[in-house]
């Protein structure tokens, strides 16, 4: 099975991987398992995390996740998750 890409269409061409991308992977609530492309971001963007949209989080619709990178400092191509957030 083919990983899929946090936000691309899992019906369209291209839900997985691109060559020349980097990402993370989603580790634990909603997003678990998904990929995310970090391709162009500043370092310390990395590091700061991301809030994602999930409709699968605890606030539904509109709702946001939090995922933050693995105690190795992102290094380590993982965001772990910390929560859900309206």
């Amino acid at each position: 099975m083919d990983r899929r890409v946090y936000g691309a269409d899992p019906d369209g061409s291209e839900p997985g991987p691109r060559p020349g991308h980097d990402y993370v992977e989603l580790v634990g609530g909603p997003l678990d398992g998904l990929l995310l492309d970090v391709t162009g971001w500043d370092p310390q963007e990395v590091v700061d995390g991301a809030l994602l949209m999930s409709d699968h989080g605890q606030f539904g619709p509109g709702g946001r996740s939090e995922y933050e990178p693995d105690a190795g400092g992102g290094d380590g191509g993982r965001f772990m998750w910390r929560g859900n957030v309206p």
